[in-house]
């Protein structure tokens, strides 16, 4: 049986690293790593040397079980931060559990919650999406349920689709408070905040380097929320389940992921 432990890594500052995480690596067998060529800097940078393989998103299914077959003390590192969130280490996770192996995982650097308290917005209630879709209707879902969450919503985004995603966000939220923080942790760490319309004239043409955290201020109408709640008891009590709810809820004007969801409850 192995003992699987999940290490986070520094977002961009070396020196984040905690000294328990250093032990754990000093003292696994195998170091499991989402891109080997990346961590074998960080490893460098503290005088690390261990046997190194590459466990990612397309050689987890492959490759996972026999790494924790061979290795009594497997330590996985990814890219940046914590494993696990928005990346390949919750396949590995969900692997080793089902074997049977044991699971520890360290507490460290992440970049949604520095970016959540520099937002400046609510912090008692949050969720977080990771990224959304590229495109299609799964893509308008989660923005629809951004925009009527009673909750700040955290987002990941690529650089290159950081404006596209801020006007999708205006389209759907409306100009509501937000952030935009990146380079966390690095020389050029930067957090722009204002209405959304305010951060995309704030980005003007410039390009957006580094990896960027958007935060999203709650809906300032909780009420409208709780109303289709509400209408939707009542539609159903009038005899409309299933379809016809979702129909008559959409109609109403709800997003419909909160039609499905409602509908789903009430059936």
């Amino acid at each position: 049986m192995a003992h699987l432990i999940l290490v986070p890594t520094p977002i961009g500052n070396l020196a984040d690293i905690t000294l328990r995480a250093l032990d754990s690596l000093k003292n696994a067998d195998v170091i499991a790593a989402e891109d080997t060529r990346h961590s074998q800097k960080l490893l460098h940078h503290y005088n690390i040397e261990k046997p190194l393989v590459r466990l990612d998103a397309h050689t987890i299914a492959e490759r996972a079980d026999g790494v924790l077959s061979r290795y009594e003390r497997v330590a996985f590192i990814t890219d940046a931060g914590t494993p696990g969130i928005s990346d390949p280490g919750s396949e590995l996770v969900a692997l080793a559990l089902k074997r049977g192996d044991t699971v520890e995982v360290l507490p460290g650097a992440t970049a949604f919650v520095p970016a959540l308290v520099l937002s400046g917005l609510m912090t008692a209630r949050f969720t977080f999406e990771g990224f959304l879709p590229r495109k299609g209707t799964s893509r308008q879902e989660r923005l629809e349920t951004i925009a009527t969450s009673t909750a700040t919503s955290i987002l990941y985004e690529a650089p290159q689709r950081l404006k596209d995603t801020l006007q999708d966000l205006l389209k759907t939220c409306g100009d509501r408070p937000a952030s935009v923080s990146r380079e966390l942790s690095k020389l050029h760490e930067t957090t722009y905040r204002g209405v959304l319309s305010e951060i995309l004239d704030q980005l003007g043409s410039n390009e957006v380097k580094g990896e960027v955290v958007i935060v999203i201020a709650p809906t300032s109408n909780e009420k409208e929320a709780i109303d289709f709640a509400k209408e939707a008891e009542r539609l159903h009590e009038e005899g409309l389940a299933g379809r016809d709810l979702r129909e008559a809820l959409a109609a109403l004007g709800a997003p419909r992921n909160l039609a499905y969801e409602l509908s789903v409850k009430l059936k």
